[in-house]
């Protein structure tokens, strides 16, 4: 995870900075999926304040503290993410342990006039491994990826599933009957 410091009217020591580095990974042993975090640390005559802002996969977190001693108010922000994320991670585990409701979906009809598209992303497909196409997917908190594989040359899709293991879709050609 990457921490990014900001320090405005505030002497960003090297003490200083490892605290928070210590202080805002530790907040990743409840939270495997965080893509970075940034500190932003005022100051202002005798009160100082620190906003801390997480960005994981699908989620932002964000805190804040003032006080007067610049540690007590890195600890409070950190403390009051560190619920946050706790919380989240709950919530999400509670949602994937209950029960799976089967809905009955209405017949589709054959026309595709009604499907419209609100965003069109052209994305570069890299030749790459399925592992690094994996890391790469995880580090910009995506649930899927595609890629040009390496050794076949062909483009692959990886995707993360629900039970937290990856899985990979590759195209095939398939022979069409004519009857």
């Amino acid at each position: 995870m990457t921490v990014h410091i900001v320090a405005r009217h505030i002497k960003l020591t090297k003490a200083l900075k490892e605290s928070i580095q210590a202080r805002v990974e530790k907040v990743q042993h409840y939270f495997d999926h965080i893509v970075w975090a940034q500190v932003s640390l005022t100051g202002e005559k005798k009160i100082c304040s620190a906003e801390i802002v997480i960005h994981a996969a699908r989620q932002t977190f964000k805190s804040s503290a003032s006080g007067e001693d610049i540690y007590g108010v890195v600890e409070g922000a950190a403390g009051k993410i560190e619920v946050q994320v706790k919380k989240y991670k709950e919530r999400m585990k509670d949602h994937r342990d209950q029960e799976s409701v089967v809905f009955a979906l209405p017949e589709m009809e054959a026309s595709t006039a009604d499907v419209k598209f609100s965003v069109i992303k052209q994305v570069p497909v890299q030749p790459m491994s399925a592992e690094e196409a994996a890391f790469e997917m995880d580090r910009l908190g995506y649930d899927f990826w595609l890629f040009l594989d390496s050794k076949t040359k062909q483009i692959n899709l990886v995707f993360k599933r629900q039970d937290n293991t990856y899985g990979i879709m590759q195209p095939v050609k398939r022979k069409v009957d004519v009857a």
